[in-house]
């Protein structure tokens, strides 16, 4: 977590037998007040939980979408 910069990670690490295994689960950002979700490795997709726990859709950016597909997906654009 990067609470001065507004970055948070979850990201999981450890042993595939003898092979080293690192890598985001979730990847978000707040950017002038909105949640950016830039990756979602969840089995249920963050913005779900989010919009269960009262966040407006306007306030959530699908970050890892094209700017051009994100106006399609009834969530924030930027």
């Amino acid at each position: 977590m990067d609470t001065e910069r507004d970055h948070y990670q979850v990201i999981h690490v450890g042993w595939d037998d003898i092979r080293r295994v690192c890598g985001s689960v979730v990847h978000i950002d707040i950017i002038n007040d909105k949640i950016w979700i830039q990756y979602d490795g969840c089995s249920q997709p963050v913005a779900e939980t989010l919009l269960e726990a009262g966040v407006t859709k306007d306030m959530i950016v699908l970050g890892f979408h094209p700017e051009e597909v994100r106006k399609h997906t009834g969530f924030a654009v930027y």
